[in-house]
């Protein structure tokens, strides 16, 4: 009888630290072009944050939220990312205008552009700037 639970106890064992790893591994990195290849997979995206645009409306508790196109601007954007400032779009649109970022999340479509819904400010990360 020992045997058997030794060996219960080693495969469930064996199971839960192959799920361990696979949770622990990070989401594949990404150009922003291949975002529309990548629709519904968790992934991170990094390139710079050419343009924003401010929602006219805001959400009750978040305010208003704010697109941030990377690498490509309107009219024809390859990607962006959605963010909410902690005081305002204001203080959004400082901390990421103009900067290398990479956001990572679930790959959504609208109008056809990808982006991800980066509604927790920890999943946007700044990067060095490249000299």
């Amino acid at each position: 009888m020992t045997m058997i639970r030794s060996l219960i106890l080693m495969m469930c064992m064996t199971g839960m630290s192959a799920l361990a790893f696979a949770q622990s591994a990070p989401p594949p990195r990404i150009a922003p072009s291949e975002a529309k290849n990548r629709v519904g997979d968790i992934v991170t995206v990094c390139g710079k944050a050419v343009d924003i645009k401010v929602s006219k409306y805001g959400l009750a508790g978040r305010g208003k939220p704010v697109n941030f196109d990377i690498d490509q601007p309107e009219p024809n954007p390859v990607f962006y990312f959605v963010t909410f400032g902690t005081s305002g779009p204001e203080e959004a649109i400082a901390a990421y205008k103009g900067k290398s970022v990479c956001v990572t999340g679930k790959i959504t479509v609208l109008a056809g552009v990808p982006y991800i819904m980066a509604d927790d400010r920890s999943h946007i990360k700044l990067q060095p700037e490249s000299k």
